[in-house]
């Protein structure tokens, strides 16, 4: 998938994200949903369950968030 047909995606986080440490995040992509690991773009933790939007794509399979 293109890097630019993820960054502005939302998505859900499943594993929590906390700075420093790889987390775990739900996009929909090719009509489906994927997990990536994810970072956050605000050194900041992110819950699960927090709605977050893909702002950097670090491939192949990461992504960098922040909470919508």
């Amino acid at each position: 998938m293109a890097d630019q047909k993820l960054v502005g995606k939302t998505g859900r986080v499943t594993g929590r994200v906390v700075p420093g440490r790889i987390g775990e995040v739900m996009v929909p992509v090719r009509g489906g949903t994927e997990a990536f690991h994810a970072y956050s773009a605000d050194d900041e933790e992110i819950a699960p369950g927090t709605r977050v939007l893909v702002v950097e794509v670090l491939p192949p399979r990461t992504v960098v968030v922040t909470p919508v």
